[in-house]
Formats: structure tokens, sequence, C-alpha cells
């Protein structure tokens, strides 16, 4: 009969006990998965759980999906850590980097597998605006459907390429303008509760799978040059190790013996795969927000004009930092 060494036994046991203690410190880990809101709360959480589900087992924390009004509600949650990870679109992910320490490290991959996407302006097919210029010469005639304030592809993009680069003013050239999330803009650009209105081609594809009652009623009069893949942001203070394990996770997703699986529930979210990115990616539309800051500073009159150049020579130092 061998019998076990003492000092070996109570290795084994101390072994077993971190072992344990480590299980227990990684399951007891949770995380809040932000989701910017172009849709309704329970059409993202039909799309988003399944995937978020399976990064918590992967990375063995419980990762929750995060809901909110508006982007600004995503915004904030990662600014006072109620959420620590997040999927943004640019114009949010910059305000997260900016106001919230959040830290771009990965990007989706659209279905047709290009890294970029397009704002768009739609219109109910009936419509006597078939383009850009149509849409230009009527503005006084139209109630306009804009994104959220935070929406790169709602908002950002087409204020600096269809107003600020035609010298119109949002607040006082329309009939009438609301806001709203790219869904509800969709469906009232198909009702002609609105003339026109912005969307993108992310939700467009996704529309066309979901509601194609709708998109048979609509047609897209301009589209923007490409935007960077919508980004995904973490905490840069989340710890390295949770940081590694979070980015392995995500960019890893469509790889492995559950690969099919996996980009059948990201399809759903429109997307076809997840590859590193960083902050840099914000760079272009960086320079489009300053470009319309910018522009609104040389169209506003009621600014001293000393104090004018003084915020233009601001946001052109800015514009020359990002150059270099």
């Amino acid at each position: 009969m061998t019998l076990t060494p003492p000092k070996l036994l109570l290795s084994a046991c101390a072994l077993a006990c971190v072992t344990m203690l480590s299980l227990s410190q990684a399951q007891a880990v949770e995380l809040n998965f932000g989701i910017i809101s172009v849709d309704s709360s329970n059409a993202l959480r039909s799309a988003w759980e399944p995937v978020t589900n399976d990064w918590s087992t992967c990375t063995g924390y419980t990762i929750k999906p995060y809901f909110a009004t508006d982007y600004a509600g995503v915004i904030e949650g990662m600014r006072f850590n109620k959420v620590q990870i997040g999927w943004f679109g640019n114009l949010s992910a910059m305000e997260a980097v900016d106001r919230s320490n959040g830290e771009i490290f990965a990007k989706t991959i659209r279905m047709d597998g290009s890294e970029g996407y397009n704002s768009l302006l739609v219109t109910n097919k009936d419509s006597p605006y078939n383009n850009l210029s149509d849409f230009l010469k009527h503005t006084k005639e139209i109630n306009f459907g804009i994104g959220d304030p935070n929406s790169t592809s709602g908002f950002l993009v087409p204020s600096y390429y269809v107003f600020a680069k035609n010298n119109i003013n949002p607040k006082t050239d329309f009939k009438s303008i609301r806001s709203a999330n790219h869904a509800t803009n969709l469906m009232a650009a198909a009702m002609k509760q609105v003339d026109v209105a912005t969307n993108n081609t992310e939700d467009w594809e996704r529309a066309e799978k979901a509601r194609p009652e709708i998109i048979k009623d609509l047609k897209i009069i301009w589209r923007s040059p490409l935007i960077p893949a919508d980004p995904f942001v973490y905490r840069a203070d989340l710890p390295a190790d949770q940081k590694a394990k979070i980015k392995s996770c995500l960019t890893g997703y469509t790889s492995g013996p559950d690969a099919a699986d996996h980009k059948e529930k990201l399809a759903k979210i429109v997307a076809s795969g997840i590859v590193p990115s960083t902050n840099d990616q914000l760079k272009p539309i960086r320079q489009i927000a300053l470009f319309t800051e910018m522009t609104k500073l040389e169209n506003d009159a009621t600014i001293d004009a000393a104090e004018k150049q003084k915020k233009m020579a601001v946001v052109k130092d800015k514009l020359a930092a990002l150059e270099k």
C-alpha cells in the first residue's frame, strides 16, 4: 500500500483550492454589454442575447445586454461604469472614448465582407424626390426625419455631406424636422409620416430580412462615402486579463468548431465577423465632426468676429493635429 506523503497531499489540496477560487472569481465577473438603440429593445435583445450568451461561455464571465432609450444612455452608462463593454456607432464610440474612458478594440465586418457601411437618405417609393439634387431644391417642403444626435450615419455624416457642404441649416431650412432611431425613421418614411429620413446600409439590410414589407415601399435617394465599421469598445481601466479574454473571444467568434452557428447568429445583427481595431478608426469621424463645427462657426452671425476667429483657430489646430 502506497501512502501519499503529507506535503504532496497538502500541495494537491492547495492547488485544488486555488483552481476552485480562480474559477469562482471568473464566474463572479459580471460585465454589462451596452447596445446603442438602433431599434426597439425587444428587437435588439432578440438579436444580441444569443451572441452575448456565447461570449459569456467563452470568457467565463457573465455578460449581460444593457439597453437604453438613446445613444447617450449607453455612453453615460460606460462613463459611470454601469457599462463595461459596448457596441457603438463611430460617433457614439468617439464620445465614449473621449468622455467615458472607452477604448476601441474590435469592429464588425459586414455581410459582403467589407469593413464599412454607408449613410442613406430614404423616402417613400411614390415620393417626387429621386436624388440629392431633388432633395436640396425642395427642403422647405420636406418633413425630415434625422437620427439620434450621437448617431454617425443618422446625424453626423448627413450633417456634413448633405447639410454643411450644401449650406443647409437643418433647424430652419425644412418644413419640420424630428429625431428618431433608424428603425423608426425607416417606418416613418414608408408610411409617409416624414418625406425623407436618414438611415444606413446596415439597417436597410436588417430590414430587408426582418421587415421586407417596409423596404418595398421605400427608395434610396442618397448614399454617403464609406463609414468605418461599427466598433466595439471596452472601458480602458478593465483588468488586462479581462480585456485580453474579451478581445480574443469576440475576434475569434467565427472560427473554431461552432463557426457556422456563430456566423448565423451574427447575421442577425448584419455582420459576418469581428476583427481587431483601435481608436485610430475614429480619425475620419473626428475630421468630419471638426469640419462640421468649422462650417457652423463660419455661418454663425451671432458670434463676435474676434471670438469667431479664436474658436476657428482652435478647430484648425485640432484638424492639423489629426493630420500628424
